[in-house]
């Protein structure tokens, strides 16, 4: 196990700036995901740390060690990447035994070790199986047993799920974790895969163009968002900018743009000054068209659209100035549920969170 810490990592195109000053932790044993929209700097990021680039500026180190300036085949670190790389001449095992060839390793250690390996990824059989004979699941699974077998510091996956269909996906993606978190490698997984991200990661660190905008678990980028990006970025939200009318103990007042009053609890909010204009996070889910004792008023609406996407079905109502995005579980709809009708909504209690207007840091 290796941690892995990046210090002011910056990188340049020419008078393209991919990489700004990051700097992030990866503790040993722990799988960090690099999520965000294309061009926001992951695949630079982990070239950066594989030593296939060099950095414009700052520091890579592992376990304490510089390892910034080394060559790749002098950081022990395994990769696998979105197209897998898989020599098309060799089978399965030559492909596995590779790295291990490479490092001058006795051929009774190489059998040994490939034999462990494919165990891992559950493909004991499939030594002498040519690599264009196997299934897309099959040939990631060789090429994590590739980068494995070296017994890397870091294991860096670079979109690695992103050939596969959508229910092989799933269970791919869940053996790999099982397989890293047994193994105990510090992994960067790089995805612009919301779901994949927070059920692969231990956290997860949100860039755009280049800058890092939030590292946490996903729990806390869900719902502590540091800021605009990070809100709207992550899942389905209701983001609304208001003014604030008053504001005491932990109860705030704001004005809607039709004028009527919005009085709530906001959760982990700053310290809130009058007349100014805050942004309003609310999750989908946390709207409710019905009351419950758990639930708070906010306002009516009048009901726009509505879709049905299996388990839940998806509103859209505008009421009071606002749209308003609702999931409701498809159980609970009622007969009055249907476009052009007015209906109360409710929130949860305490579920309406201030973003933070300044710069995550």
């Amino acid at each position: 196990m290796a941690k892995l810490q990046l210090k002011n990592l910056s990188h340049q195109f020419g008078n393209i700036r991919a990489l700004d000053q990051l700097s992030l932790q990866v503790d040993s044993g722990k799988i960090l995901t690099l999520l965000g929209p294309s061009g926001c700097g992951k695949t630079t990021t982990i070239r950066l740390i594989a030593g296939l680039l060099k950095p414009s500026s700052g520091k890579i180190l592992i376990d304490e060690q510089d390892i910034t300036l080394l060559p790749p085949e002098k950081r022990n670190i395994g990769m696998v990447f979105q197209s897998y790389a898989l020599f098309p001449h060799l089978n399965v095992f030559e492909n596995v035994a590779f790295g291990l060839k490479a490092r001058g390793y006795s051929a009774n250690e190489i059998k040994n070790k490939v034999e462990k390996a494919l165990s891992l990824v559950n493909l004991s059989s499939y030594h002498k199986r040519a690599v264009f004979k196997l299934s897309g699941g099959e040939q990631q699974r060789v090429s994590v047993a590739r980068a494995v077998i070296i017994e890397p510091e870091l294991l860096l996956l670079d979109e690695p799920l992103s050939n596969l269909d959508a229910s092989l996906r799933e269970q791919t993606r869940s053996q790999l974790s099982e397989l890293i978190h047994q193994l105990r490698i510090t992994t960067i997984f790089v995805t612009h895969d919301q779901e994949e991200a927070f059920a692969f990661s231990d956290r997860v660190a949100l860039l755009s163009e280049g800058t890092l905008q939030q590292i946490g678990t996903a729990q806390e980028l869900y719902f502590r968002p540091a800021n605009h990006f990070v809100a709207n970025f992550i899942g389905k939200s209701n983001i609304w900018e208001l003014p604030l009318k008053s504001h005491e103990g932990g109860s705030a007042v704001f004005k809607l743009p039709s004028g009527m009053e919005l009085c709530i609890s906001p959760k982990h909010h700053p310290k809130l000054r009058m007349g100014e204009h805050y942004q309003l996070l609310l999750r989908p889910e946390n709207v409710q068209l019905q009351e419950t004792s758990s639930t708070q008023p906010l306002f009516s609406a009048q009901i726009i659209s509505q879709r049905f996407m299996g388990a839940n079905i998806e509103f859209v109502l505008k009421g009071e100035g606002l749209t308003v995005l609702v999931l409701i579980n498809s159980s609970l709809i009622c007969s009055y549920h249907k476009v052009g009708n007015y209906i109360n909504l409710f929130q949860e209690a305490n579920s309406i969170y201030v973003i933070p207007s300044e710069k995550w840091n």
